[in-house]
């Protein structure tokens, strides 16, 4: 049950709702998400935190970036059947649309100048 109510919790925000959609799009750095959302860089890695410990996004290194994406689900069948779902839910919401617009032109090597 503790990892049902984890996933629940974390699917809770509109932020980490915002943050999965975009995460379906495409791999993202701490910097990339917070100039999509427009939050400081710690609300950002605390969503991100919450996310990666619930199940439902994973990170990985590549040099100096460390990329998030959507979990593959296997840590939990909760997590799993939601990241199945989510991905066709909400993509009619004006938010996620705009969102998601924005995507393209979020770029990390404009933002951290690295």
């Amino acid at each position: 049950m503790k990892k049902f109510i984890k996933v629940m919790k974390a699917l809770s925000d509109p932020t980490r709702v915002k943050i999965l959609k975009m995460l379906q799009r495409r791999r993202m750095c701490v910097c990339e998400v917070q100039a999509a959302l427009g939050t400081a860089q710690s609300t950002a890695s605390k969503h991100l935190k919450i996310l990666e410990e619930s199940g439902l996004i994973m990170s990985f290194k590549d040099g100096t970036w460390v990329n998030y994406c959507l979990s593959d689900g296997s840590q939990s069948p909760y997590a799993a059947s939601l990241i199945g779902n989510i991905k066709h839910w909400l993509d009619g919401e004006p938010e996620i649309r705009d969102l998601i617009k924005k995507l393209p032109d979020i770029r990390r090597e404009e933002i951290c100048k690295s």
